[in-house]
């Protein structure tokens, strides 16, 4: 066989979705395309670390909710252990403050589960070969977290504040954020008054636009 018959190797993909139904059929999907192949799934992070880790994919599909944790929990977690797979999100939708906080992050693309499945093979593709996949409903949002004229000097928060953000970052409401942390609500809320008072904002989302402005490398 000459050297331009010979195929070019398979993209190797791995998934991740608490949702058996809908993981089984995208394997299904998936695995008809002659030039996929899928080398694991798993529901829950921990587990699916370990393959990745073991299994090296080109290509992460990562939902979003994944029951007790969230996309950015695996996120966290691929960085310590230096996954160096692409991340492409898969989700029924997100609000646009963890989108940021998910591209800040590394992801590659996000794509909603509502499109065409033909659609999701060709971004996989894409996204596998270098590029990125951003839903347009998104960009509005991220392009707002720039902000030239922002003030320079930047306060310095607290690790129980850095924790607090983090989680916020993550979409969880006051009450969540205190179940993760061992934390009464009113205790989050005192924190969150004090970061809006150190910080010079008003609102959570403006807390959310500084937190990626000006402390990312912290989160």
């Amino acid at each position: 066989m000459s050297a331009s018959q010979i195929s070019p190797a398979p993209i190797r993909l791995y998934l991740i979705d608490d949702h058996a139904l809908f993981r089984e059929g995208l394997v299904a999907l998936l695995s008809q395309q002659p030039d996929f192949r899928v080398e694991g799934t798993s529901d829950r992070v921990a587990p699916a670390l370990d393959a990745i880790v073991a299994a090296q994919p080109d290509l992460v599909l990562l939902d979003v909710d994944l029951g007790s944790e969230r996309a950015i929990d695996f996120l966290y977690a691929a960085r310590q252990a230096g996954v160096t797979a692409r991340i492409l999100v898969v989700t029924a939708g997100i609000s646009d403050a963890e989108a940021v906080a998910l591209i800040r992050e590394g992801v590659a693309g996000i794509f909603h589960k509502h499109s065409p499945p033909q659609e999701l093979c060709s971004v996989v593709r894409k996204v596998a070969a270098g590029d990125v996949c951003l839903e347009p409903r998104y960009l509005k949002g991220l392009f707002q977290t720039i902000d030239r004229n922002s003030v320079k000097s930047t306060p310095t928060l607290t690790d129980r504040e850095l924790v607090v953000v983090r989680f916020l970052l993550r979409g969880l409401a006051n009450k969540e954020i205190g179940d993760r942390i061992g934390m009464s609500e009113s205790s989050v809320k005192s924190i969150l008054r004090g970061l809006f008072d150190k910080l010079g904002v008003r609102t959570r989302s403006q807390l959310v636009k500084i937190a990626l402005e000006q402390y990312s490398a912290l989160l």
